[in-house]
């Protein structure tokens, strides 16, 4: 077991503590947890590439522990109200719907290599940077004006623009006109 696998574990633990603290409107443990997630998150990865500890395990356990804290804090931030139900279900619909497309791939007997997509990584980041400022929000009281709705607006479009580039790329592979990809990111 790596130490970059170790810390990706204890970002899997921090995850209902996270929703918990959520739950329970305790906004600064929330951020705080995410915060820890997010910089642990970067500091396995530091650690795995300059200290040549990858693993096979961590390749898929580190996306895994990075989606189930981001859809987590989605579903309990729009049941709170503080984000729109259809940004959530959006969401979380292009997530389920991208891993149907790998276990259906794999099923039929052509399975898929997951590689995320550019549009796919800058949503995942427009969707941290908006979990992270609504998060900061409750927890501090600050206020962006504007930029909580322009980023809510942002993942919704990044989001849709995601589910197509996938769709796209997996028909196509499904279809054998060449390779298409597709991740949990």
């Amino acid at each position: 077991m790596t130490i970059p696998n170790l810390i990706t574990i204890l970002r899997f633990l921090l995850v209902p503590a996270v929703v918990l603290a959520m739950l329970q409107a305790r906004w600064d443990w929330a951020f705080a947890g995410f915060a820890i997630a997010g910089i642990s998150d970067g500091v396995d990865g530091f650690i795995a590439r300059h200290f040549n500890q990858h693993s096979r395990l961590g390749a898929y356990m580190d996306p895994m522990a990075d989606k189930l804290l981001l859809v987590s804090v989605f579903v309990v931030l729009g049941i709170a109200g503080e984000l729109p139900l259809w940004l959530v279900v959006l969401a979380v619909s292009r997530d389920a719907l991208i891993v149907f497309a790998v276990l259906l791939s794999s099923v039929m007997g052509q399975p898929i290599e997951m590689k995320p997509l550019v549009v796919s990584k800058l949503n995942t980041a427009v969707q941290l940077v908006l979990v992270a400022l609504v998060l900061a929000e409750l927890a501090f009281g600050t206020g962006m004006g504007m930029v909580r709705p322009a980023l809510i607006i942002l993942s919704g479009l990044l989001t849709v623009a995601s589910a197509a580039a996938y769709l796209v790329a997996w028909l196509r592979h499904m279809s054998g006109y060449g390779e298409g990809g597709t991740s949990s990111t």
